[in-house]
């Protein structure tokens, strides 16, 4: 199968990506960063996605950095709390242009990275990527990445490729918190 995987950021793909591999998909990856703050934030965190990728041997598909829409999109719920509605909307935001990019490069099939973490909520993240998937006639791959020791195991993976990992979920308001 020739899957898409969205990728929130190299620590957390590593299980993702490793486990599509080895299952014998045709992976390319996608990184969408438009949600990151500072820059200076978005280019350690692509250049470790780079790292990822080249180490893994696959394509990667990552926009210009613009945060501009996302700021639009995302404005309205500043006060919201982490993992609240501004955290649901920025999920789809993400999930949405990674279909989006699916369709462009001829996948079957999406997934994502963001349901490795355990700060947030694998069943949401996953009703949405089905629901914009299937909107657009791809599948999803349902899985939380973080059971069967995932998270565990893309930490010491991290660890093993000298990864950069961040300390807090990306964007400017997730930083206070």
């Amino acid at each position: 199968m020739k899957v898409l995987l969205h990728l929130c950021c190299a620590p957390d793909g590593t299980i993702p990506l490793e486990r599509l591999l080895f299952e014998g998909n045709f992976v390319v990856c996608f990184f969408y960063g438009h949600n990151i703050h500072p820059q200076l934030e978005y280019e350690k965190r692509l250049q470790a996605v780079k790292k990822l990728v080249e180490y893994f041997g696959v394509q990667l598909l990552a926009p210009a950095y613009d945060p501009h829409r996302w700021f639009l999109e995302t404005k309205h719920l500043a006060k919201e709390p982490e993992g609240g509605k501004r955290c649901m909307l920025c999920y789809r935001l993400q999930i949405e242009e990674a279909t989006k990019h699916a369709i462009a490069f001829d996948c079957e099939v999406c997934a994502t990275s963001l349901t490795v973490s355990p700060h947030k909520d694998p069943e949401l993240i996953n009703a949405i990527g089905k629901t914009l998937s299937n909107n657009v006639g791809l599948s999803w791959i349902d899985r939380v990445w973080r059971k069967r020791g995932g998270f565990i195991e893309s930490v010491a993976k991290s660890k093993d490729l000298a990864l950069y990992r961040q300390r807090y979920c990306g964007c400017v308001y997730s930083i206070r918190g």
